[in-house]
């Protein structure tokens, strides 16, 4: 008797495998997934084309102004704010500013490990930006601690580090950061607390306005406070022992 052939199975009616289902999809989505990485990509390199062009501009010319100071005088008229060179401003101001914000300002590329690591170690929610990180923020971002622009700072940070020198990014902290409600900037800053300008700023005075960066709406700058007080300290120790040599400052 001769042998029966099986009848082969239809493939279209088999049922499908959660394997064949997986790769069924992974088909279905492999072009679009491809095409959005692909422009995800593109976006990324021109951005970060764009931030970099941004800092090199502002290494040649000073900022205008910054979201801070536009949003800030909206609430607060703002006082008479002039750019004032590194070279027109108290060595012992910008000492001062230094010590009270980012004492080893000199020795690291933008971001001190040190200090960072401290914060984690203790536990401690202060902050650890340096001088470079405030930079970044205040001439290209807006205030707060939202994760997207913590992001941004961390990419504009070592950007700055390479085209700008330490000198111009000290002297473009200066000329922008709050010390006080209205007042961006140490020329406004000298003038509407002490009635002088920036390059005869005297020790006591030059503490005080450092000592209130970190909280420049709540603090005055009183120059006998304990704070003050260890800027002033700090400053001289800078001085001497050579620390702020990346700045050139007269001794």
């Amino acid at each position: 008797m001769p042998r029966r052939n099986k009848p082969i199975p239809d493939p279209e009616g088999a049922i499908p495998t959660p394997a064949s289902r997986r790769g069924g999809m992974w088909r279905v989505m492999r072009r679009p997934l491809i095409w959005l990485g692909g422009w995800t990509r593109w976006i990324g390199l021109r951005l970060l084309a764009l931030m970099f062009v941004l800092v090199f501009v502002f290494s040649l010319i000073n900022p205008p102004t910054s979201w801070t100071i536009l949003t800030e005088t909206r609430e607060y008229p703002g006082k008479p704010r002039e750019w004032t060179s590194l070279d027109d401003i108290a060595p012992v101001m910008v000492r001062s500013v230094v010590a009270a914000e980012d004492a080893n300002f000199c020795s690291h590329w933008g971001f001190d490990m040190r200090e960072i690591r401290k914060v984690v170690e203790s536990g401690s929610n202060r902050g650890a930006s340096t001088i470079s990180q405030q930079t970044a923020k205040n001439v290209f971002l807006w205030q707060g601690r939202s994760w997207p622009r913590k992001a941004l700072e961390t990419l504009y940070t070592p950007m700055i580090e390479v085209l700008w020198s330490k000198r111009r990014i000290v002297e473009v902290y200066l000329n922008l950061a709050e010390f006080g409600p209205g007042v961006f900037g140490v020329h406004a800053a000298a003038t509407h607390y002490f009635d002088t300008t920036p390059d005869k700023l005297t020790a006591r005075q030059s503490a005080g306005l450092a000592s209130i960066l970190p909280a420049p709406k709540s603090r005055k700058p009183q120059g006998g406070t304990a704070r003050a007080r260890a800027i002033a300290d700090g400053a001289a120790t800078i001085k001497a022992n050579g620390s702020d040599s990346c700045l050139l400052l007269d001794r």
